[in-house]
């Protein structure tokens, strides 16, 4: 916030740079206070002028909540935070800082789809349109922003590449910010989503128990080459008691899989894998062990030591 919280007698011009952090269109100050009187802070530097038709009721360097809401006060009427924004907003951690997105009515006619002249302490402002903007993809907030099923579909949809756009989707359902069941429900609802095909396929995924994206290329390294689905994220407990829980599990081959990122080359990680992979063949399970990064490179070696496993186990492919 930018101030302390406004007494109830305090005046409309304190209430709204409380809930704008400080924040105004020259618009909102000027029907508050005489013209003059906005001119006069900013001349004399007890304002400052962010850029046109924005002002800030201050002089230090924007905070992040004040960078929000200069990009949604300098993109105009009915514009909201979106994509990796409002997700990270929406407290979906590892996402890009930076540009901020904002999502405005396709109505609106825009000059530029990149807002510039902004001040050196204003990261870069991306405008995105939609014709498919109702009242329940928003969530009030200050600034407002879309939903969080909204802004990792869009996400996805602007994403650089499809392997961030499965990386966006992923981490929201892996961090149980959003449910697989609200993805499927928002892209419906958006029929000129980009990439919607890879979208609908990546919820699936997730909906099936994939939760990183390497769990997602597996998934469909098995169904390219004709192995049957395994369980995914199956939960065991151990001979010590504690509950575990399994990649990729075959039950009718007792075969478990474990794909590795890059956090098992930590030494202690290292050591509790070993234990773990101990437990599994002590139990009578098989287990193979895949890093990720072989899982997308080379599908075809993973694939031929999973036929191999499976074969051993007394798997026998359909006719």
């Amino acid at each position: 916030m930018y101030a302390e919280f406004p007494r109830d007698d305090a005046a409309a011009l304190d209430w709204l740079t409380f809930e704008q952090s400080g924040v105004l269109t020259t618009a909102q100050a000027t029907g508050l206070l005489t013209e003059g009187l906005v001119r006069s802070r900013v001349r004399t530097g007890r304002w400052r002028s962010v850029c046109r038709g924005v002002l800030l009721t201050g002089n230090g360097r924007l905070t992040r909540d004040q960078q929000l809401w200069v990009a949604v006060l300098v993109a105009g009427e009915g514009a909201v935070l979106a994509g990796t924004t409002a997700a990270t907003e929406a407290g979906v951690r590892g996402l890009p800082g930076e540009p901020l997105h904002v999502l405005v009515p396709a109505a609106r006619r825009a000059a530029r789809t990149t807002l510039r002249r902004l001040p050196i302490d204003m990261p870069a402002v991306r405008v995105h349109r939609t014709s498919v903007l109702p009242p329940e993809h928003v969530q009030l907030g200050r600034p407002p922003r879309t939903t969080t099923a909204r802004a990792l579909v869009d996400a996805a949809g602007w994403a650089r590449d499809e392997a961030y756009a499965q990386e966006v989707l992923a981490a929201g359902c892996q961090q149980r910010r959003v449910l697989p069941e609200e993805l499927r429900t928002m892209v419906s609802a958006l029929p000129r989503a980009p990439r919607r095909q890879l979208i609908r396929q990546t919820i699936e995924d997730l909906a099936g128990g994939a939760e990183a994206l390497s769990e997602i290329d597996f998934v469909r390294l098995g169904r390219r080459y004709g192995l049957p689905r395994p369980d995914l994220q199956r939960r065991r407990t151990d001979a010590a008691g504690r509950t575990r829980w399994l990649d990729a599990y075959w039950p009718a081959h007792r075969l478990h899989v474990e794909i590795d990122g890059a956090h098992h080359m930590d030494v202690r990680q290292w050591a509790a894998d070993m234990r773990r992979q101990n437990d599994v063949w002590t139990a009578g399970d098989r287990i193979l062990r895949f890093p990720a990064w072989l899982v997308r490179a080379r599908p075809a070696e993973v694939a031929a030591d999973l036929r191999r496993a499976l074969t051993a186990a007394g798997w026998r492919p359909a006719a």
